[in-house]
């Protein structure tokens, strides 16, 4: 019964996903219907949490627009998500950075770690 679920589960699965952590800052496009028109939207800011597994893991993105902090969760392997560019990596020594949610202003910048190529 187990494997009959998985290979249902794995057709869903993107290939693509780009390998992302807690306190990445990212971009996400998202693809939008509006009547019979499609257009993509960008949506940038901080991963804030990763949740789940599979089919089922998603991840949350929090940003600050007009003074007002707006957060949205994304399925990782959603068939709206057009693609996810990581724009910067931070150094966190949280699995959750749901404490960001308080801080304003400066105190809510993260430190920028900087990545070695694999080259």
């Amino acid at each position: 019964m187990s494997n009959i679920l998985d290979s249902i589960t794995a057709e869903g699965l993107k290939k693509d996903v780009p390998s992302f952590e807690i306190g990445d800052s990212v971009r996400v496009y998202v693809k939008i219907k509006e009547g019979d028109k499609t257009r993509t939207q960008a949506f940038d800011g901080t991963v804030i949490a990763r949740k789940g597994a599979g089919a089922n893991e998603t991840f949350t993105v929090r940003h600050v627009a007009f003074g007002v902090g707006v957060e949205k969760v994304f399925p990782v392997h959603s068939p709206h998500i057009e693609k996810v560019v990581v724009e910067s990596h931070s150094h966190v020594r949280r699995a959750k950075l749901y404490y960001l949610r308080a801080l304003k202003g400066k105190a809510a910048r993260l430190r920028t770690r900087s990545v070695e190529s694999s080259k």
